[in-house]
Parts: C-alpha cells; structure tokens; sequence
C-alpha cells in the first residue's frame, strides 16, 4: 500500500478513488467466476464442450477486464471525454456493420467480429450525454442540450434496426434521468416522456416478438405461441428448489434444462444452489454500488462529473434490477446481463470501462477544488469592484 506522504501517481491515485466501491466491484467479479463455475458446465455439455470452457474463458477474461477498469480509472475529466467520443464512434461504426455484415442469432444482428459493440456504447453515451447536459447547464453560448436531446435518436436508432429493445430502453432510461437532472422546463419532461410512451405502443404494435413478450408476461397462456415462457418458469422453480439456503454448490438440477443458464438467468443459477440468502447477499452489494456512487455525485462540485457519475451509477444499476426481475418473473425478458456476474467478454470489457469512468469522475481532485475557490475569488472581489464603481460613479458623476 502507498504511503500518503509519497507523490507517485500510483500513490496519488489510491489515496484518492473511492476504494470502498473498488473492493465492492471486486467481490462481484469473484462472486461472478464461482457462480459461472456453477452455471455454466450444464450448457457447455449441451454444446458439445468441455465441462468448463466456460469457465476457462471467464476466468482469461477477468484479468484484461481489471486492466481496463484500472487504465482507465486514471483518466482525468478531459480525458474520460475523449476516451468516450472515441469509443463512441467506433461503437457506432461496429454497430452498423453489424446491421450490414453480421451473423443473426436469435433473430437479432447484434454481434461483429466476436464482440456486440452495443455493450461498449452504453459507458461511452452516458459520458457524453453528461458532457452535453453539463456544458449547457453552465455555457448559453454552447447548445448543449439540444445536442443531448440529438444524442438519443441517433443513438437508439440502429440499436432498434438490430433490433436490441432492452439496450434501447436501459439507455433511453438513463437519459431521461439525466435529462431530468439538467433542470428542464416541465414542458419537456412530459413532451419526451410521452414521446417514449408512444414508441413503446408502436413496438407493441408493430414487433411481433414484443407483443408476444408482453403478452405472454401479462397471461402466460397468450401470446399465440410466438413466445415460450420455459426460460422465465424455469428460473422461477430454480428459486423455489432452493430456498433460503440453496442446495448446495455444484448440486443443483433445474439449472440442467434452463436456457442461458450462465448469462440471462445465472441470477436463478445463484437462487437454487446457494439460496435466497445469497441473492439477497448479491443484490446488497449492487445496491451499495448505486447508493455510493449517488452520494459521490451529490457531493460533486463540477457538473459533468455529477452527470457523468450519476448517469453511470444508473445504468449500472438499472441493467443489474432489469436482470434480477426478469429471473424472477416480474418483467418480460430483455436479454441482459447480470453485471460482472453473467458469463461473456464484450460484457465484462465494457462495465470495466464504465466503472472506470465511474471511479476516475469522482476521484478526489484537492488541487481543482483550490482552482475552482480561487475563480470565485477573483470573480467575486471583480464584482465588488464594479459595485463600488458604480457607487462612486453615482456620487461624483
């Protein structure tokens, strides 16, 4: 551990990140290697695979996953800035080559050269979203919120072409959270608000896997057979064969016939052979996450690293309630993850590069916070000056 007296960056770093929430993401990364040792053998013997390639991936995966999280977790605000216009474009870049050239599965083009862009989109959209919101909120010169209000359309555009309506929906969420954060006149809430309503309705209308989705979570005996509900029963009798206190690792049985077992309902996994107990264990550990990362962002004097840790923080934790509902069956199923916890790379790569975004915008930065107090200074004493200008001006004209 680096001395507080010692100036290297390394030190400078440690003694300033929020290493409560560091160790928190580290237990969800161990936590998310032993529950894909326990859900993913199943799969891989379906598929013809040695019991624990799987995990063998996973595990090869964790140490570039912990690269990234920390390379960038020393970025400072500026540069977390450009980072995210760049992996911006080249997601966006990937994502329409992937409408053009990549292979479907399940019905969706979502994949390219072994990676989904989308998941690298999402950390790089709420930091330029909170650059745009920031910058319009402090500068009338810049239209910052006019180019946050652009941002989304073109953003969920091909995402909905792919089509990917849970990427669509958790990014759409976050942005209108921190849309309502900017302080926008009522007007827009409700106008935006709607306007996401109504698009909801056309999906329902017009997507044929939606409505039965919905249809099905809303009456499982409707729907018209577009939409099995095996994978969301099956997650359910998971809970309720292991109870409070699971049946033990490696002895679960539902897990065999479950669909996706260690990636969309690793969640349902964790329920039948550790319990309710360690779901509930788990889910403690995301709420800290949300919860820390919210009181970092109230206390944040600099705009963009409030939008941009908030935003951050709400996706993150959005993603994680949308997985945990649908393995329990209180929504229709999405496709996402479960935070550092569900099997895949592109997954794992992409929440290390939000959460070090997350932890370099709420670094502790003494030396901006002295910057800042002595513009307010200046800018106070200038005032003062002009107000006793003005006074003198008034007495001898």
């Amino acid at each position: 551990m680096a001395a507080r007296t010692e100036r290297s960056a390394l030190a400078n770093w440690w003694w300033t990140i929020d290493r409560w929430m560091l160790a928190a993401i580290g237990a969800l990364i161990v936590i998310g290697l032993v529950l894909t040792m326990a859900g993913s053998p199943p799969v891989a013997e379906r598929l013809g695979l040695p019991p624990f390639h799987f995990v063998h991936r996973q595990a090869l995966a964790i140490f570039p996953t912990i690269a990234v999280m920390l390379l960038v977790s020393f970025l400072t605000p500026r540069q977390v800035r450009r980072a995210a216009l760049i992996i911006f474009v080249i997601a966006m870049g990937l994502i329409i080559a992937a409408l053009l050239f990549g292979h479907e599965v399940k019905g969706s083009r979502r994949w390219i050269f072994g990676v989904q862009p989308s998941e690298f989109l999402k950390p790089a959209f709420v930091i330029l979203a909170a650059w745009a919101f920031s910058e319009g909120g402090k500068r009338k010169d810049v239209p910052g919120n006019f180019l946050a209000i652009i941002l989304l359309p073109m953003t969920i555009a091909p995402l909905i072409l792919q089509p990917d309506f849970g990427q669509t929906l958790l990014i759409s969420i976050v942005w209108g959270a921190l849309f309502f954060m900017a302080g926008l006149h009522w007007f827009w809430v409700f106008g935006i608000g709607g306007a996401g309503f109504g698009g909801a309705l056309l999906a329902y209308k017009f997507v044929p896997h939606v409505r039965a989705r919905v249809l099905k979570f809303l009456d499982p005996g409707s729907g018209g057979g577009i939409v099995d509900t095996f994978q969301v029963d099956t997650a359910l009798d998971s809970f309720l064969s292991g109870g409070w206190f699971g049946k033990g690792p490696g002895e679960g049985t539902v897990k065999r016939i479950l669909p996706d077992a260690h990636t969309d309902f690793i969640f349902a996994v964790t329920g039948e052979e550790f319990g309710i107990a360690a779901c509930l264990f788990i889910a403690s550990i995301f709420a800290f996450v949300v919860l820390r990362g919210l009181l970092q962002a109230s206390r944040n004097d600099d705009p963009f690293c409030r939008f941009a840790s908030a935003g951050l923080v709400l996706m993150f934790g959005i993603q994680s309630a949308i997985n945990m509902a649908v393995n329990l069956h209180l929504m229709p199923a999405k496709g996402m993850t479960l935070p550092f916890i569900s099997y895949g790379g592109s997954s794992l790569i992409s929440l290390a590069i939000g959460i070090g975004f997350l932890i370099a915008v709420t670094r502790k930065r003494p030396g901006e916070r002295i910057i800042a107090s002595a513009q307010a200074q200046r800018e106070g004493r200038a005032a003062a000056l002009k107000g006793h200008e003005a006074a003198r001006r008034e007495i001898y004209p």
